[in-house]
This record gives C-alpha cells, sequence and structure tokens, in this order.
C-alpha cells in the first residue's frame, strides 16, 4: 500500500524572541493543525493520530496535548518524538509507514518547537552538588566526540575546503529566494499578526564581512538563527484519497542513517543515497529540492555529496533566511516540498536534513 500527503501547513517561522515568542508550543501546533486538515477537507473526526517532533521542551507528550487543544477526539492518543533536527521529518516517515502498514488511514505528522518558551535545563548529580545548567544534551556516549555544532560545522568547512566567501555566497542567495518567493504565502498560517517569515532580508556580502564570527568560517550570517515555528502534513491512505479534492503528492520513500557522530553535516549524504537507490533514482531526477540549511557549510556539503544540481534546491529558500525551530524544521521543508512540487507541476522531489550525533533523514515525494 502506498500513502499521501492531502495537505500541508506550517506557521511562520520567528527567531527566538520575536513575534511568536508569547505562544506556548500547543499554540504554536494547534492552529496549524486544524489548517491542514481544513485543506485535506478533512474533519478532526477522520484523524487516526498525530505524530509531533519536539526537541526542547519538558515532556508531558506535546503531541497528545496538540492534538486535544486542536479540538480532536479524545481517542487520538498523540505520540511525541525527538530525533532533534531531523524529528519532523521522521515524524512524517513513520506516518507513512503507519498507513502503508493499514495501522491508519489519517495521520497528521510534523513537528513544533519555541525556541522562547523552552524549559531551563539542569543537570543533577548523586553526591549532592547544586544542579548544574546546560544548554546542548549529550548526542553521544564520548563527551570527546560530542562537538558543538557550529564547531563541527567550522570542522566541516575546513575539511571539504569550503571558504567562507561560498558559505556567505549560500546566505545572501538563501534570504534573496526567500524574500522574492512570495508565493509560499500560500503555505503559511498566518499566527499572531504575522503573515509569513519575519527573518528574511536584504543580506548583502558586505553585512555577511562584518557578521560576527562564532567558530572558524562559521558566523552569524551563515548559520541559521534560532527560532519558533510549527508545521505539520495529513498522511492519508488510497482509501482516504480517494474521496479528497485537495492535491496529493506520493509519499515515495526515505531514510534515516547515522553517520560520524563528530560531523552530523555529512549524514544526510547517505540517507538521500540510500533513499534514491532502494527505488530506482538518481539525483538526475530530482527537480525540486528543500535541502536544510542550519548552517551553509552542511547545505553546500550535502548537495555536492549528493550530486544534487543547485539549481533545483531551496527555490524559496531555506533556514537560514527563516530560521531553526529545531524539531519543527525537518516538518517545515516536507511541507515547503510539497507547495514546491505543486507549483512547478509536479516530478520527484526531496526533503534532507542533518541532526546533531550524526544522524541523517531524507524523504521522497512524487507526483
Amino acid at each position: 500500500m502506498t500513502s499521501f500527503i492531502a495537505s500541508a501547513c506550517r506557521s511562520p517561522v520567528a527567531p527566538r524572541g520575536g513575534g511568536l515568542s508569547a505562544m506556548a508550543l500547543h499554540e504554536l501546533a494547534a492552529p496549524v493543525i486544524r489548517a491542514a486538515l481544513r485543506g485535506a477537507g478533512l474533519s478532526p473526526q477522520d484523524v487516526d493520530e498525530v505524530i509531533l517532533s519536539n526537541a526542547l521542551g519538558g515532556g508531558g507528550n506535546p503531541a497528545r496535548i496538540a492534538a486535544l487543544a486542536a479540538g480532536l477526539p479524545e481517542h487520538v492518543a498523540g505520540l511525541s518524538t525527538d530525533r532533534q533536527c531531523a524529528g519532523g521529518l521522521d515524524a512524517i516517515l513513520l506516518a507513512a509507514m503507519m498507513v502503508q502498514s493499514g495501522h491508519a488511514d489519517v495521520v497528521v505528522a510534523g513537528g513544533a518547537e519555541s525556541y522562547s518558551r523552552r524549559p531551563l535545563r539542569q543537570r543533577t548529580f548523586a553526591d549532592g552538588r547544586a544542579p548544574e545548567p546546560y544548554d546542548q544534551a549529550p548526542f553521544t556516549p564520548w563527551p570527546d566526540r560530542d562537538p558543538e555544532m557550529a564547531l563541527a560545522a567550522a570542522e566541516l568547512a575546513r575539511s571539504q575546503g569550503i571558504s567562507r566567501k561560498a558559505q556567505d555566497d549560500w546566505a545572501v542567495a538563501s534570504h534573496a529566494k526567500a524574500l522574492a518567493q512570495s508565493a509560499r504565502s500560500s503555505e503559511i498560517l498566518p499566527l499572531a499578526g504575522l503573515q509569513t517569515d519575519s527573518f528574511a532580508r536584504a543580506l548583502s556580502p558586505g553585512l555577511c564581512k562584518r557578521a560576527k564570527v562564532i567558530s572558524g568560517d562559521i558566523t552569524a550570517a551563515n548559520a541559521a538563527v534560532a527560532a519558533d515555528g510549527a508545521a505539520f502534513c495529513v498522511v492519508v491512505s488510497p482509501r482516504v484519497a480517494a474521496r479528497l479534492t485537495s492535491p496529493l503528492v506520493r509519499v515515495i520513500g526515505g531514510a534515516t542513517r547515522g553517520g560520524t557522530p563528530e560531523c552530523p553535516g555529512l549524514a544526510p549524504v547517505v540517507a538521500i543515497q540510500s533513499s534514491l537507490a532502494r527505488h530506482g533514482l538518481s539525483a538526475a531526477d530530482i527537480g525540486t529540492a528543500e535541502i536544510m540549511e542550519a548552517y551553509a557549510v552542511q547545505a553546500i556539503a550535502c548537495v555536492q555529496g549528493a550530486k544534487l544540481d543547485p539549481a533545483v534546491v531551496n527555490r524559496g529558500g531555506g533556514a537560514l533566511a527563516r530560521g531553526h525551530p529545531i524539531g519543527a524544521s525537518g516538518a517545515i521543508n516536507a511541507v515547503r516540498l510539497y507547495h514546491e512540487l505543486i507549483r512547478s507541476g509536479g516530478g520527484t522531489g526531496l526533503a534532507a536534513i542533518a541532526a546533531a550525533g550524526g544522524l541523517g533523514t531524507a524523504l521522497l515525494l512524487g507526483t
């Protein structure tokens, strides 16, 4: 059995402390879930499950809370997942597997993240020492193989020979494409007075040169900002798809693969290659791609490593021009891909993202 995405919707993305900062996680997610269902022509009673990726929350099954807040019936249990940056894309792949296995007919899947409202974290000790605040959770059992993400990006740039100019040029292009593509507002549900993503700007090479250095050639201009946002896709079975009038995009498949923990930026390449090979496709078959831009160098390295045509990548800009709401970012890429495929008249599309700990996820969609 196959599965289809019958609707895809996202919130605007706003930097931490920006226009969405007053909204709790379920307040970000619930209206997007409702809008996605409306777009598919389905009612809350049609939903079998909600899968929500969240990386920074405090537990408590946010998928269940969001489902209840969205007005879904109480039988929808809600499944919360955490695979960090890759989680939103993994949620959609998991939804497709549930539908293809016959376990469900309608699954709402995606992610939501509020950097602005995330709980504070503290590490406790058995010897009675005072709790110790921390920001980044461990992603490996070995501290010496668990680099801070900006340091890993800087090392990726060095090892791959990707210059700061190349990274800055990618960032400038990302912002320019985001500003130029006003049509993307069709995928966005306005929230809190925001009609579209609030971070995109007329970035110039001169501004990039003056940007604060984070590590090596990684700067505030070629790294995505922490952000708030939510995105969901409605994944349905052929039986449900047959009665819908909304545009349908087929879930071809995808994969999540682990790589070297010290170099998470290259992990999507393996996931992309595995996904393409499994379905008898090559990079030349991809007409539209949404590649995560947590760092410009990571996007460049993935495009080069997977041998993708840069002209088909992130036509409406990427996370450098939006921001990075961790658990939602993969789902945002999937929402963008769904709408880009519809706008472009179809073909085969790819979404891919890297995650801390050396993880990569790829999703293939087609019309």
